[in-house]
């Protein structure tokens, strides 16, 4: 199967990778020697990191993208192989989170939160997935989640229920798309040193949430953020399938 030449600089795209662990993520494969393309919502959501990386804009761009809308990474995904020939690596980090008991979420509002999470990684690795596939090359890295394996203790059911299906949909592609030289891997963080998980831990319940982490701090996005550049590259073809825990020893399997 035919694999990029080692000379040839490959390109990621990152879903939500204008701040928090999107941007650590961003900075990792940059400085792995990737080109990154930075998508948001928000169109100029991530011109400050591009620029903060590269301000020629050779090897940092953004780009829209809403994970809700599938023609996003249609559009993404063809305007970036009009420019550079190909894309080599698509990383779901995109999501939504809204902690509410379980007894008082609205359907509608479970549906959407799934329809992001889990929908967006759906959407997004099928479409690039197509594109990997017919290339005989590509990796896929979906960030999942502690809440999706203990079924989230400090998150909503909807967001730890999405959680739990990027799981599912990293095996499914990763049996499905092995054969052409495609890999598909997901890393579940526990509570990291996030906006977001500050979001949900207010300082008042810090000191409770650190006590129930063995290791009793919160994860380094850094850390994660290099693991995602580790399962990018060519050298993790036999890694497929896997879920990398990073939870501090919360939850051991």
């Amino acid at each position: 199967m035919a694999a990029p030449l080692p000379e040839k600089i490959q390109t990621a795209v990152v879903t939500g990778g204008a701040r928090g662990l999107g941007a650590e993520i961003v900075r990792a494969l940059h400085r792995a020697g990737f080109r990154v393309v930075i998508t948001d919502v928000e169109s100029d959501a991530g011109a400050y990191l591009a620029s903060e990386l590269d301000l020629a804009g050779e090897t940092a761009v953004t780009a829209t993208l809403d994970v809700n809308k599938p023609e996003d990474f249609q559009d993404v995904l063809d305007k970036s192989v009009e420019r550079w020939g190909s894309v080599e690596v698509l990383v779901n980090n995109a999501a939504r989170t809204a902690v509410k008991p379980v007894l008082d979420i609205d359907p509608a509002d479970f549906n959407a939160i799934l329809a992001t999470n889990a929908g967006g990684t759906f959407a997004g690795s099928q479409i690039f997935g197509r594109h990997f596939k017919a290339r005989g090359y590509g990796r896929i890295v979906n960030l999942a989640s502690l809440a999706g394996q203990n079924g989230g203790t400090a998150t909503g059911a909807h967001y730890a229920a999405s959680k739990g299906a990027i799981l599912t949909l990293t095996k499914v592609f990763a049996r499905d798309l092995a054969p052409f030289g495609v890999t598909c891997n997901a890393i579940a963080p526990g509570p990291m040193d996030t906006p977001m998980v500050r979001s949900v831990i207010t300082p008042d319940k810090m000191a409770a949430a650190l006590a129930n982490i063995p290791v009793g701090e919160l994860g380094d996005p850094v850390f994660v953020a290099e693991l995602v550049a580790l399962l990018a590259g060519p050298k993790a073809s036999f890694v497929n399938g896997a879920c990398w825990d990073v939870n501090g020893g919360i939850y051991m399997r």
